[in-house]
C-alpha cells in the first residue's frame, strides 16, 4: 500500500484527509472520534470572543435525488467556552499525538490575536489557521472575509499572528473575491507557512414563497450565510490550482471545496494541495466515510504505481493553463455507441437547442454528401454529422447511458498552435 502520510508546512499526519473547522470539529469527544474512524487531522471549531448562535442555521439545496449537493449555514464560530475547548484540544493531542490538531482563530486586535495565540499554543496544537473567510455574521464585527477581502489588511494581521506564534500558521482565505492570487500572495507578504482555501461562499439558499422569507427560516427573517458542499468543488479546484501554479506562492496548500470520496481528495491533490479538508460530507454521512477515502485513494496510487500520496502532488498543475495556450488545432467528434444508444433523443434536442445543431435523426434527408444519410432504416438511434461537430461535449454530457456517447479525436494534420500563434499566422 501506498504511504499516505503527508507533512504540511511542518503539521505532520498519517494520512492527507482532515476535517475541515466546522459542527464536525466543534468538541474533543467529537474530534476523538473522528481519529479513531480514521481521520488524519482536524482543524477545530474557530475559537474567539463568546458569540450566541441563532435558530434555525442550515439551509439545504437537493438536485434530483442527491440530497445536500448545497449546504449553507449561518452559523457563527464556537459558542462554547474558551476554557472548555482548551482543555479538550490539550487532551485530544495527548492522546492522539501522530495526528495533526489543528487550530482555527478569529479575533479583532492585535492584542488579542496574541492573548489567543499563546493560550492555545499551551494546548499542543500542531499549528494555527486563521479564519479570514467566514461571509456571515463576523465580517460585520470586522473580521472573517472583511479581512480576507483586503489583502493588506490580510497581510498585516497575519504579521501579527506570525509574531506571536510558534506553531506552523495557515491562512484561509475567502472565495468571495475577484482574483484569489491578491490574497494568496497577501498571506504570502505576511509571512503565513500554508495556504487554505476555500471558505465558504456568501449566499442565499432559496425564498419560502408563502412566508416571503429566505432560508433558513429564523422568527420571520434570515440572512446571507455560507454556501458549500460538493456543488461548490468546481470553484475550490480552479481557485486550488491558481495558486499552486503561481511560483511566487511557493508554500503548501489546504484544499477545500466540496470533498466527498477519494476522487474528489486525488483531484485536489493532483491540483497541488498536500492535505483536503472535509466538512459537508461528513455532516451528511458521519465520519467513517474515510475509511472508504483511505482505500480508495491507496487503491489510485497502486494502480498508477505510485509509492506515496506526495507523488500525486501537482501532477495536473503543468496541464492547468490559460485560455490562450490552449490548442488551437485540437479537434474531437462525438461517436455515439448504437449498440448502448436508448433512443431517448436527449442528445439530438440537446444539440439542436443548445449547441450546434450536427445530431440529426435517422429519417432526416439529407443530400447525398452526407456519410450517413442511408442511416433511414427506422432506427431511431441518431447520427452525428462529423463536418458539422465542433467537439463541444454537450450531448455526451446530457447523455443518461454511461459510454454511449464519446468524444473521439481527429488528427488535423496540423501541429500545436496557440491563440496568439493563430493571430501572427492570421497576420500575415
Amino acid at each position: 500500500m501506498a504511504d499516505l502520510s503527508i507533512n504540511l508546512a511542518g503539521i505532520k499526519s498519517p494520512n492527507p484527509f482532515w476535517l475541515a473547522s466546522a459542527p464536525p470539529a466543534n468538541t474533543g469527544a467529537q474530534v476523538m472520534r473522528a481519529f479513531d474512524a480514521g481521520w488524519g487531522g482536524a482543524v477545530w471549531k474557530t475559537l474567539g470572543e463568546p458569540i450566541v448562535n441563532v435558530s434555525s442555521r442550515f439551509g439545504g439545496i437537493d438536485v434530483g435525488q442527491q440530497r445536500l449537493m448545497g449546504l449553507n449555514n449561518i452559523e457563527l464560530i464556537t459558542d462554547r467556552p474558551l476554557d472548555v475547548n482548551l482543555a479538550e484540544i490539550k487532551e485530544v493531542k495527548q492522546r492522539y499525538p501522530n495526528h495533526a490538531v489543528v487550530v482555527s482563530l478569529m479575533v479583532e486586535t492585535k492584542a488579542q490575536w496574541k492573548e489567543i495565540i499563546e493560550k492555545v499554543e499551551e494546548t499542543g496544537c500542531d499549528g494555527l489557521e486563521l479564519n479570514f473567510g467566514c461571509p456571515h455574521g463576523m465580517c460585520e464585527r470586522g473580521m472573517g472575509s472583511a479581512v480576507g477581502q483586503e489583502p493588506e489588511v490580510l497581510t498585516e494581521i497575519t504579521k501579527w499572528a506570525k509574531e506571536y506564534a510558534k506553531t506552523p500558521v495557515l491562512v484561509k482565505l475567502t472565495p468571495s473575491i475577484t482574483d484569489i492570487l491578491d490574497t494568496g500572495l497577501a498571506g504570502v507578504k505576511g509571512g503565513a507557512d500554508g495556504l487554505s482555501l476555500i471558505n465558504t461562499i456568501k449566499s442565499i439558499m432559496g425564498v419560502d414563497l408563502d412566508k416571503f422569507v429566505p432560508y433558513p427560516y429564523v422568527d420571520g427573517k434570515s440572512t446571507n450565510g455560507g454556501y458549500c458542499g460538493p456543488a461548490v468543488k468546481p470553484i475550490a479546484l480552479q481557485m486550488v490550482g491558481a495558486l499552486a501554479r503561481e511560483k511566487a506562492i511557493g508554500i503548501p496548500i489546504s484544499g477545500i471545496g466540496g470533498i466527498s470520496n477519494w476522487r474528489d481528495a486525488a483531484e485536489f491533490i493532483a491540483l497541488g494541495a498536500t492535505s483536503v479538508q472535509v466538512c459537508t460530507a461528513v455532516m451528511h454521512y458521519g465520519y467513517r466515510i474515510v475509511e472508504d477515502m483511505i482505500e480508495g485513494l491507496n487503491n489510485y496510487l497502486d494502480e498508477k504505481g505510485m509509492k506515496s500520496v506526495n507523488e500525486l502532488r501537482g501532477k495536473a498543475v503543468p496541464n492547468y493553463v490559460e485560455w490562450n495556450e490552449l490548442n488551437m488545432n485540437y479537434k474531437v467528434v462525438a461517436a455515439i455507441d448504437s449498440d448502448k444508444c436508448i433512443s431517448c433523443q436527449l442528445c439530438l434536442v440537446a444539440c439542436y437547442d443548445g449547441a450546434h445543431q450536427c445530431i440529426h435523426r435517422t429519417t432526416d434527408c439529407f443530400d447525398g454528401s452526407h456519410q450517413n444519410a442511408e442511416r433511414t432504416n427506422g432506427s431511431r438511434v441518431p447520427f452525428v454529422d462529423e463536418y458539422e461537430c465542433i467537439g463541444c461535449n454537450l450531448c455526451a454530457l446530457v447523455c443518461p447511458v454511461p459510454g454511449c456517447i464519446t468524444m473521439k479525436e481527429l488528427d488535423s494534420g496540423k501541429p500545436y498552435q496557440t491563440w496568439p500563434e493563430y493571430q501572427q499566422e492570421m497576420a500575415k
